[in-house]
């Protein structure tokens, strides 16, 4: 008599996505930020794609991964800010298991790229700085995809994985993700029977890919920090140049794992408070990350000064 019901409740195909449902009338007014937000990710994004692919004198290998990263950065909140905007307007929250499933895969895997540009860009400071006399040789398309197919091998296998293990389970008496999108542990706290391998291989998500990316950074940065100390001769321009990356990679650390942790620290941290920090480890970077590199680095401020002094000429001239 049970087994039947439990096969009658473990059905659910179809889930609700209820963040920010505890703010009631309010929720509404959350179009506001959020769209302000997703139209500067946007734009800053948009603007350093153009401006290095556009650029000859920025093709540099350390340049292309920036643009990498915007293009990442670019890529992310497309995956679901849109359905969440129209979720705060129009009070659509419903999405299917597959749905859910294929947005927390896209979401998940794009997201595990901005510690590994990180882990690419320290690589490019190392051999630049520690390195000068082979730099061109090392970071040469060829010898450089040594470092490339491995983590992106890593990041393929470990949300495949993650994702396969969440689609298996059943759902047998809630379908609501207090969540504004599929978010892998707001899914996997709804599921009835054991949970402990999802939420493991969480774990060594965060671990292979967050941690480890975090320790060869910090490696490469202690070697390089100790070179310029050594030999003071392009010591301000090298820290000038890794000051960028420590202050993106601090940032994004702490938000990636504040949220992360979240949802397995068991506290009093209230429902609307997670689901903030869950959605900033996204939103928040893809914003700030263009409007750092394109201040603090010499050669695309410069172009992106003249990019936007030209178009406000075009602008002002009369047409005749």
């Amino acid at each position: 008599m049970l087994e039947p019901l439990m096969d009658n409740v473990s059905s659910h195909k179809h889930f609700i996505l209820n963040g920010f449902n505890e703010l009631g009338a309010l929720r509404p007014v959350l179009f506001i930020p959020f769209s302000i937000m997703f139209i500067v990710s946007l734009s800053a994004n948009s603007l350093l794609i153009y401006i290095i692919i556009s650029q000859r004198s920025l093709h540099s290998p350390m340049c292309i991964l920036i643009a990498g990263m915007a293009f990442v950065d670019l890529s992310l909140p497309v995956f679901y800010v849109p359905n969440m905007l129209l979720s705060f307007l129009f009070d659509w929250r419903g999405i299917s298991l597959m749905g859910c499933l294929v947005q927390m895969f896209l979401i998940h895997f794009v997201g595990s790229f901005p510690s590994t540009f990180l882990v690419w860009m320290a690589l490019d400071r190392y051999f630049a700085i520690c390195t000068p006399l082979y730099y061109h040789e090392r970071m040469a398309l060829p010898r450089f995809l040594k470092f490339v197919i491995p983590l992106v091998i890593r990041n393929v296998v470990i949300i495949l994985v993650v994702v396969t293990l969440a689609g298996r389970l059943s759902f047998c008496f809630r379908n609501v993700i207090n969540h504004c999108f599929c978010e892998h542990m707001a899914l996997v706290e709804l599921a009835c029977g054991s949970t402990a391998i999802n939420s493991l291989v969480g774990l060594m998500f965060l671990f292979l890919v967050i941690v480890v990316d975090f320790l060869i950074i910090t490696t490469s940065y202690i070697i390089i920090f100790s070179s310029v100390l050594r030999s003071r001769t392009s010591g301000v321009k090298a820290l000038h140049t890794c000051v960028t990356h420590l202050v993106v990679i601090s940032v994004s650390l702490i938000i990636v794992l504040t949220a992360s942790l979240s949802y397995r620290v068991r506290n009093n941290l209230p429902a609307t408070i997670r689901v903030f920090l869950s959605t900033m480890y996204s939103l928040f970077p893809s914003c700030f990350n263009p409007i750092i590199y394109g201040i603090r680095t010499k050669e695309i401020r410069q172009h992106i000064l003249k990019t936007l002094l030209c178009c406000r000429l075009v602008q002002t001239v009369p047409h005749s």
